[in-house]
């Protein structure tokens, strides 16, 4: 596309977004998150709206939006309730694998039935005993004739329950050095042998599943390796968290511009000793903080995003992005809490959903701690001496 198609594009995409999280999705927050229930309809209505197939190209029946235009869906939906960008944000990183990554044959199969949310998905990496050491995972895939067996255990899964197709991680070579260069993509359907495990019990993020996938003797065929080559799932899926860690800061900068947008509300219209508390200096402070706060993450979100659209590496700057983002999310979150006091501690305030959705932003697509290793790895690397 042109760049006036995509800011056409960029739009009415948002537009539509907005009208359908103020209409539809934010009157139903509450209740969902309150009882962890699975909002079907406003997945379906998102699933109408293309955005699972926001990075499908469209000659596979996708969006095909830059990712400065997905990084902003992202941002929207999770002003208005967090847990929407989640069936969305883990499908989204295996339509970008197998857009890349994918053979002709792979993407003319899958990719027209993810970009209509036909069938829905995610990523399939994180194991019970492994978590961020993704080289030492122990699901393992054993070559039989045109077939592999794999065994194994997934965890924390989003769509794990829901969801029907995976970016599948497993080893195929157990002995290979260094131990990364072992693993294989599949494109891993629900079937015999694959099956959802227990669902986890959230802090926040709720109303979306969150659960285990077990592999006992499961089969598939070799036509699903991504990309036909094995080996290549470590390299595969790293490339698509960079687009899951723009996402996550996304999120976490939608989540805190909500917060911080209804406590300056709050701020104005909360009186004490006769004047709102907006006119005391110490209130001030802390939105102008808020605001500087949310102003920067959102220009690094965005930074990362462009380079990413451009092709460029940006393990960095993702990993920049995902880190300030989160961070922040957490302080203006509580910030805002303690702006509204009581009434921010009510559950019939999202003031408090929004301070128990901001961790899951810390810790998801790799937690701040590993992200702070791989900026000071590519910093030393390019100031090296």
């Amino acid at each position: 596309m042109t760049t006036p198609q995509i800011l056409e594009v960029r739009t009415q995409l948002l537009s539509a977004v907005r009208d359908f999280v103020k209409r539809d999705a934010i009157p139903q927050a509450a209740e969902h998150d309150e009882n962890d229930t699975y909002p079907s309809e406003l997945f379906d209505q998102m699933a109408e709206m293309g955005l699972f197939g926001m990075t499908v190209p469209e000659k596979y029946g996708g969006l095909g939006v830059d990712v400065l235009t997905f990084s902003m869906v992202f941002e929207e939906l999770a002003k208005g309730w967090m847990s929407l960008t989640g069936p969305i944000g883990s499908h989204s990183m295996l339509t970008f694998a197998l857009a890349k990554y994918g053979s002709e044959d792979q993407k003319q199969r899958w990719l027209p039935d993810l970009a209509s949310g036909k069938k829905r998905g995610g990523l399939a990496l994180t194991e019970p005993g492994g978590g961020t050491d993704v080289a030492g995972m122990q699901t393992r895939a054993v070559r039989n004739g045109e077939e592999y067996v794999i065994n194994g255990t997934k965890q924390f899964i989003t769509n794990g329950r829901n969801g029907g197709v995976f970016l599948l991680l497993a080893k195929t070579d157990m002995n290979t050095d260094p131990p990364h260069k072992g693993i294989t993509g599949f494109i891993a359907e629900k079937g015999p042998g694959f099956t959802a495990g227990k669902d986890f019990n959230k802090l926040g993020y709720r109303g979306v599943d969150t659960s285990e996938l077990i592999f006992d003797d499961y089969r598939i065929s070799t036509n699903e390796v991504l990309g036909e080559e094995e080996g290549q799932g470590f390299y595969q899926a790293m490339d698509a968290l960079e687009t899951g860690r723009i996402n996550v800061a996304s999120r976490a900068v939608g989540v805190a511009d909500a917060a911080f947008e209804a406590a300056i509300k709050y701020a104005q219209q909360r009186e004490t000793f006769g004047r709102p508390i907006s006119s005391r200096q110490s209130i001030q402070n802390i939105l102008a903080d808020m605001a500087t706060k949310i102003h920067a993450a959102r220009l690094m979100t965005r930074d990362a995003a462009e380079r990413k659209q451009r092709g460029e590496r940006v393990d960095e700057q993702a990993g920049m992005a995902k880190l300030y983002a989160s961070e922040i999310c957490a302080e203006v979150t509580l910030d805002a809490m303690r702006i509204h006091g009581g009434a921010g501690f009510m559950k019939d305030s999202p003031i408090e959903r929004y301070y128990r959705d901001a961790p899951l932003m810390i810790i998801g697509e790799g937690t701040n701690e590993i992200q702070r290793l791989i900026i000071a790895k590519n910093l030393l690397k390019r100031y090296e001496i």
